[in-house]
């Protein structure tokens, strides 16, 4: 496993192979990813901490424990901590290219 640390928080890579990557994110209250997409995968985000507002497509979704959401490619998206404690949700990613590279970012609160 391999830990990051972000500006928003961190996230591990759990497994990366071939054919999927997983990781493990937290994000710190009142932080949030920039809003960006992708053109080379998938992500279907599973929330196991905390509650999260997920935009995707310009459309706000609030989600809880347990619950998740898919990302399919070229979407919108950015997951935003809206509680006081962590947000923690397992991603995984399935597609043809993993990297960190394959990121379009829309608007980002750190100037990436």
């Amino acid at each position: 496993m391999y830990t990051e640390e972000r500006p928003w928080g961190t996230f591990t890579i759990l497994e990366d192979t071939s054919k999927y990557k997983s990781k493990r994110i937290i994000v710190k209250p009142g932080q949030r990813l920039s809003y960006q997409s992708h053109e080379k995968r998938d992500e279907l985000w599973i929330i196991v901490g905390g509650s999260a507002k997920v935009i995707l497509d310009d459309v706000a979704h609030f989600l809880d424990y347990g619950e998740n959401i898919v990302i399919e490619k070229k979407q919108k998206h950015r997951i935003e901590n809206i509680g006081e404690e962590n947000v923690v949700f397992i991603e995984v990613q399935t597609g043809t290219y993993f990297g960190e590279d394959d990121i379009i970012r829309y608007q980002d609160d750190y100037n990436r």
